[in-house]
């Protein structure tokens, strides 16, 4: 870095990290996890007004004394944990097979709910993914370890960039809470969801474009801004 004496003049961070100033170090979405090969999806014309068939899903890897154990173990007893699609396994893979990702993908798509369980990390792939797929994300708003926490330029974490942006998830503690949650959804009506879908759907279309922006005017002040003063 510049500013240590080193070439590099500026950083884009992904998650949240002490270091970030929005001057010298950034911070970026993570993101869908293309290396995964998650399809570039065209969220903005997604059918919002139709029936999906699940309140909510999660699809993903339970570890040994973690939250997940708890939300899978909610689920089970939960009333209305039928009415989510869930399968879980217990040792993580970096590759999935074309039927693993298919039926990731169908549960995104069906579900009006994604429910985002902390892993190694409280942002997740999960997270954008569902929005992609117009499934809200049901956040576990919790830090976890590791060099994560406040900078100079916000204490407001967990998530900063996506709090800080509005981001119109839901948001739990625990996942006692997701009963109460689910008995709330299964009384919305059809409209109400497609009218909260339609929200969030374009707040991810209008946060996209947001950080392009920022990219941009960022590349600009650091690598032109100068040049065009010396100019003039």
């Amino acid at each position: 870095m510049q500013l240590r004496g080193g070439p590099v003049k500026f950083v884009f961070l992904v998650y949240d990290s002490p270091d970030i100033d929005d001057q010298n170090f950034y911070q970026w979405p993570l993101g869908v996890a293309t290396y995964r090969d998650f399809p570039k999806v065209d969220s903005a014309h997604l059918p919002v007004e139709t029936h999906r068939k699940y309140l909510c899903n999660f699809l993903g890897t339970i570890y040994s004394n973690s939250s997940r154990e708890t939300l899978i173990e909610t689920l089970k007893s939960s009333q209305h944990g039928k009415q989510c699609y869930y399968r879980v396994r217990h040792e993580w893979s970096p590759k999935e097979t074309e039927d693993s990702r298919d039926d990731y993908l169908r549960s995104l798509a069906q579900s009006d709910l994604t429910l985002s369980p902390v892993g190694v990390n409280t942002e997740c792939y999960r997270i954008y993914e569902a929005l992609s797929y117009g499934s809200l994300p049901v956040v576990e708003d919790v830090m976890t370890s590791g060099n994560c926490g406040h900078s100079v330029s916000s204490k407001n974490i967990p998530l900063r960039l996506l709090k800080e942006s509005k981001a119109p998830f839901i948001y739990v503690k625990h996942w006692s809470e997701l009963p109460a949650l689910l008995e709330k959804e299964a009384a919305m009506s059809q409209v109400q969801k497609a009218n909260r879908r339609r929200h969030f759907i374009q707040w991810y279309e209008d946060f996209k474009s947001k950080m392009r922006d920022v990219l941009v005017r960022t590349l600009q002040e650091k690598f032109f801004y100068n040049k065009i003063n010396k100019i003039q």
